[in-house]
């Protein structure tokens, strides 16, 4: 069995693996797909950091020979357990980075230097300085002449930095001990690659990882297409579900808009001196083709205003969702639609179906106009909480515009079709915002409209025309009414008493 071999400044009473208070290790389906991609049968390979159990045990699966680097004892402990191969061919290093000297490890370099979860936890509290530069430098050194280095590193001015602020940023985790002053880490892209280049290695793909570097869900070369967009704004949606300052998938559509997608990424993933990358990692993360969500079209179509749009792709989206099969229809809802030009498919095949709830509080899968009625809903709702800007009041409530949108392809929303009423909230704050903004506008029209409306009344009351037309059609009112009355009485009188 292989043990872990101390090189110093361990920390004993300390685990990455499994945080107390501190950040998880770093992994997800992207950082194995970036493995795949990057790392050769025949590689040495250097893990550096904190990378979870899966991450290493499918490094060590694909390499020659890997060699660990960690400064948990308890953790380097683990992962020897989980390396199974001869101690000749791996072992598991526990220690700081200034520690790691040539001594350790394989002396002729590795050719692969893999640090996922960046520079900043490859040392402890008992080395008092060592910048981020001179991290990169000291793993720079142990790569052989012709080596790959596979280096994470976070965004400090992310899009989670408009969405969730860390409520408790001004509390020090345990992990928070003492730096030195001068320990300065590269903030933002274009810094990030200056000091690279800088040291002298050649940056071979840059990725945009969303939705957190120790949470890699995706990672994008390029984020500027709607289908990428779509992807990165599902993964940040996912990832900050909770209130938020905006809302998730709307901001990063924004920032896709914008073209700020890669720049304001929550993390990157940067590859030195590879070739053949893919530029999607998992490779089946992006649906392929052209297009744009359907979603995204309606909402784009309501932006400006042009409703003939909408009464012209709804009536078609329906057509197409009554004639796909059951488990195609049921999760087919407008944000996991790709419209192309006059044809629609599917996002993704994970969409999450629509079904009602029985007396007996069990699923029933729905059919036929509900499930169109709930299609729409769910747009909808989502464009409410999104903030997003409609042709029509801003005080109107679900259901009344589900039945407008149902009306465009002849379905009438009666109570049995009718989805759940609830009162829909903007997501983020400044959604909130703007929408409270635009009912107190709204309000105040209304109200001007009102005062309008009265002075109307008003002037023509005091009219010559309309107190002469009163003076004369008055009495005829007052007669009219007694006349009235006295049929009734008549005709409520026994029929002996009427003949008399």
């Amino acid at each position: 069995m292989i043990r872990s071999i101390l090189i110093g400044a361990e920390m004993l009473n300390w685990s990455d693996l499994h945080p107390v208070d501190a950040r998880p290790s770093a992994t997800g389906p992207a950082a194995v797909a970036l493995f795949a991609a990057a790392l050769q049968p025949s590689d040495t390979v250097l893990l550096a950091g904190p990378h979870s159990l899966d991450l290493i045990a499918d490094v060590a699966a694909r390499v020659a020979s890997v060699d660990v680097l960690v400064r948990s004892a308890p953790d380097a402990e683990e992962i020897a357990a989980v390396i199974d191969r001869p101690l000749a061919d791996n072992k598991v290093f526990c220690g700081a980075l200034d520690r790691f000297t040539p001594a350790y490890g394989n002396s002729s370099g590795y050719d692969a230097v893999v640090a996922l979860d960046g520079l900043g936890r490859l040392v402890g509290p008992d080395t008092s300085k060592l910048s981020w530069a001179d991290a990169l430098a000291a793993l720079q050194d142990r790569l052989a002449s012709s080596g790959r280095l596979l280096l994470g590193a976070e965004n400090q001015f992310g899009v989670e930095r408009l969405l969730q602020p860390d409520i408790a940023a001004a509390l020090p985790r345990d992990e928070d001990w003492g730096r030195d002053l001068t320990d300065a880490t590269p903030v933002g892209l274009n810094p990030l690659r200056t000091a690279l280049k800088e040291a002298g290695l050649e940056i071979a793909e840059t990725y945009a990882v969303f939705p957190s570097l120790v949470d890699a869900e995706v990672a994008l070369t390029d984020v500027s297409g709607p289908l990428p967009a779509a992807v990165a704004a599902r993964a940040m949606a996912d990832r900050y579900a909770g209130p938020a300052l905006m809302d998730p998938y709307r901001f990063v559509q924004d920032t896709v808009r914008a073209g700020l997608s890669v720049e304001l990424a929550p993390a990157w993933y940067v590859v030195t001196a590879a070739e053949d990358l893919p530029g999607v990692l998992p490779a089946d993360a992006v649906p392929g083709g052209s297009g744009v969500l359907l979603e995204e079209y309606l909402l784009s179509a309501l932006r400006v205003d042009d409703q003939a749009a909408v009464r012209r792709v709804v009536p078609d989206y329906v057509s197409w969702l009554r004639a796909q099969h059951y488990d195609t229809a049921k999760i087919a809802a407008p944000d996991n639609v790709i419209i192309d030009g006059m044809s629609f498919r599917l996002f993704s095949e994970s969409g999450i179906g629509v079904f009602q709830v029985d007396e007996d509080g069990e699923p029933v899968p729905v059919r036929g106009d509900a499930l169109v009625v709930a299609h729409l809903a769910r747009f909808v709702r989502r464009s409410m909480e999104g903030g997003s800007r409609q042709p029509w009041s801003a005080g109107g409530y679900p259901d009344g515009l589900t039945a407008r949108l149902a009306s465009m392809v002849g379905i009438t929303v009666t109570k049995w079709l009718s989805p759940p009423s609830e009162m829909v909230r903007p997501l983020g704050s400044a959604e909130q915002l703007v929408t409270v903004a635009r009912l107190s506008e709204e309000l105040a029209a209304a109200s001007a409209r009102g005062h309008l409306f009265h002075g109307q009344i008003v002037g023509i009351r005091q009219s010559k025309p309309y107190r002469v037309g009163h003076t004369v059609t008055g009495p005829l009112r007052v007669v009219r009414r007694h006349v009235r009355r006295t049929v009734r009485r008549v005709q409520r009188l026994p029929r002996k008493l009427r003949g008399r």
